[in-house]
């Protein structure tokens, strides 16, 4: 059985992005993304992370560094009834002509066989372009950016861009019939 998912871009979407973020220390949830997580759970999306991660390509820190940084952030979210379902990441350099690097759809495709991911039913939200291009490459119903970034861009083309989590759940939400989605309670 498939499911549709949202996902979601780690840093400068769910976190604060404090270049190649990494440390406990260093964690810092981003306003209304718990409230955003809810919604969209509760509404019926499995969620789940995709991230770049080219700092452990870069040697900068090491897998275990990121698999104990996300277990803060699921640790954080399960405590407000949020669960993620999974952490798909890409350890290599930019250059690295990997097809698990965003915009490439490799990690999306993963997600579709190891998750049963519908992923002509699932959005990703992010605060690049490449986000944006993942879901395009992916096949999914559309992307959604977000972040102080994003905000001074404007709508991009059929891109809408929100101020944070929030407003892109609503968005999802009002562009995505109740049937296409999965109740959950």
């Amino acid at each position: 059985m498939t499911r549709p998912f949202v996902f979601l871009d780690r840093d400068g979407t769910l976190v604060r992005d404090k270049g190649y973020t990494h440390k406990l220390s260093d964690y810092e949830l981003l306003p209304r993304v718990r409230e955003g997580l809810l919604r969209m759970s509760r509404a019926g999306f499995a969620l789940a992370v995709v991230t770049n991660q080219s700092g452990i390509g870069r040697g900068y820190y090491g897998e275990a560094d990121l698999s104990a940084f996300q277990a803060h952030l699921c640790a954080d979210l399960e405590r407000s009834g949020i669960r993620l379902e999974s952490t798909l990441f890409c350890p290599h350099l930019p250059d690295a002509g990997c097809t698990c690097r965003k915009p490439a759809p490799g990690l999306l495709w993963r997600a579709r066989e190891e998750l049963g991911a519908d992923l002509g039913a699932s959005w990703v939200v992010g605060d690049r372009a490449c986000d944006v291009e993942l879901a395009r490459r992916a096949g999914c119903r559309g992307a959604v950016l977000v972040g102080v970034d994003a905000t001074g861009l404007g709508d991009i083309g059929e891109t809408p861009v929100r101020q944070d989590l929030e407003e892109a759940a609503e968005f999802i939400l009002s562009h995505t019939p109740r049937t296409e989605r999965q109740a959950r309670s």
